[in-house]
């Protein structure tokens, strides 16, 4: 079973590249669906949470208060580092199940936003990253335009991710997702895919 580590900053186009190796035969294993399903109401970090960071943490639905966390990890690297002991075991639990749940020989591709900033935790576990990169200003304007987050919140993500530098020094495999079509980039994973067919 061949194994690829996806990445990219926030707003490269990692979740529709993902998107599309799933229409080609892929088993995606999304590890920030897996985070937000482990902070939604009921999920298995909420108890954890509220007694790191206070009740006040979540909110009236349960779930973890995402944007006041997001203030708090921002502002606080000690805050964010207690987060990550708390998420990224059980993230790394639920992410090998979901691998599990591959057919015989189906390409398993795990969805990973901060690989290259965890070190060899995940890199050890695939065969070869891809990463998708952007230009900071076309991440910037296509966040803004989803989520309808000010200029400075997305830039604040940004200084918090890894370089474009650095992601593509930890690449096997690069798609510049900038200036082109998305039947472009459909047609670059397609190549990539074909490659790794005939190279496994």
């Amino acid at each position: 079973m061949q194994t690829i580590g996806l990445t990219g900053g926030i707003g490269s186009g990692k979740s529709t590249v993902g998107q599309m190796l799933v229409d080609l035969g892929a088993h995606l294993v999304d590890t920030d669906a897996i985070s937000r399903s482990l902070t939604a109401p009921g999920g298995h970090a909420i108890d954890a949470i509220s007694q790191a960071f206070g009740a006040d943490m979540i909110d009236a639905q349960g779930a973890m208060d995402r944007a006041r966390m997001r203030n708090l990890a921002f502002g606080d690297p000690t805050a964010l580092a207690r987060l990550e002991t708390i998420l990224h075991p059980l993230i790394g639990q639920r992410a090998d199940h979901h691998a599990a749940q591959a057919a015989p020989g189906q390409r398993v591709v795990y969805d990973v936003p901060l690989m290259v900033e965890s070190g060899r935790r995940w890199r050890d576990k695939v065969d070869r990253i891809l990463v998708v990169d952007a230009l900071p200003e076309t991440q910037i304007q296509r966040v803004m335009a989803r989520s309808g987050w000010e200029r400075p919140a997305v830039e604040a993500v940004l200084s918090k991710q890894a370089t474009r530098e650095q992601r593509r020094e930890a690449a096997d495999h690069v798609i510049l997702n900038d200036g082109i079509t998305l039947e472009e980039l459909r047609q670059q994973v397609q190549e990539l895919w074909d490659l790794w067919n005939n190279h496994p």
